[in-house]
């Protein structure tokens, strides 16, 4: 199969597979990484099939979703690859990529367990989605799917979680700037990712200054 038809195939699978999936996480956050994805790898010596691969089925199953299973995506994209004969060797490359990008495997080991430049795109333009704009949009709406508050003054952030403590937490949403979007410029690998990230993490830092203001009129508070 040549690669513009396996990638058309790809899409049509996901979109199908994500057409009831929640705001922040639906197709348009896909196509958004999908486009960001193939922004940064003409910067960047990368296998672009494995990249534009990666960038389709990264989220194919995110694990909130699925009561916490990471082996659902990983599963779900083999599959599916087995099924349209991709080679073994692109098969795994996607498959490590999907297993390996995650904010919060960066709060663990294994993110120093695999590395490749086609993850370190993939992983960018995934980053680089829940930051700026975007980002507020996104982190807002999944608390809204979560029912959380918007901002308790009582509950501090937690910057230092360990990757169990994250994916176990129901803090407010105000709190998920400190505890993951604020933290993420640091993490972006590629000089073009590191140059987007830096005018979305001035938007963030902007709109929580405005948020304090707002939120008590009578001081001017900034975390």
């Amino acid at each position: 199969m040549n690669h513009q038809l396996l990638i058309e195939k790809t899409t049509a699978f996901v979109k199908n597979e994500l057409k009831n999936a929640e705001g922040g996480h639906d197709w348009f956050h896909i196509e958004r990484v999908f486009n960001t994805a193939k922004l940064i790898s003409e910067h960047e010596e990368v296998d672009s099939l494995v990249v534009q691969l990666g960038a389709l089925l990264h989220d194919i199953a995110d694990p909130k979703f699925h009561g916490g299973d990471e082996s659902v995506g990983p599963k779900m994209a083999s599959d599916f690859l087995k099924g349209h004969e991709v080679s073994n060797a692109i098969i795994d490359h996607v498959v490590n990529i999907i297993q390996h990008m995650s904010f919060k495997n960066s709060l663990g080991k294994s993110e120093e367990e695999f590395s490749s430049k086609e993850l370190q795109v993939v992983q960018d333009a995934d980053r680089l989605d829940a930051m700026g704009a975007i980002g507020i949009a996104r982190a807002f709406n999944y608390g809204g799917f979560k029912n959380r508050a918007l901002y308790n003054p009582k509950i501090p952030p937690n910057s230092n979680m360990t990757k169990e403590e994250y994916k176990n937490s129901n803090s407010p949403t105000i709190n998920h700037f400190y505890e993951k979007l604020l933290l993420l410029q640091e993490k972006i690998n590629t000089e073009t990712g590191k140059q987007i990230a830096a005018d979305r993490h001035q938007y963030m830092v902007d709109f929580l200054e405005q948020f304090f203001k707002e939120w008590d009129p009578k001081t001017s508070k900034s975390q």
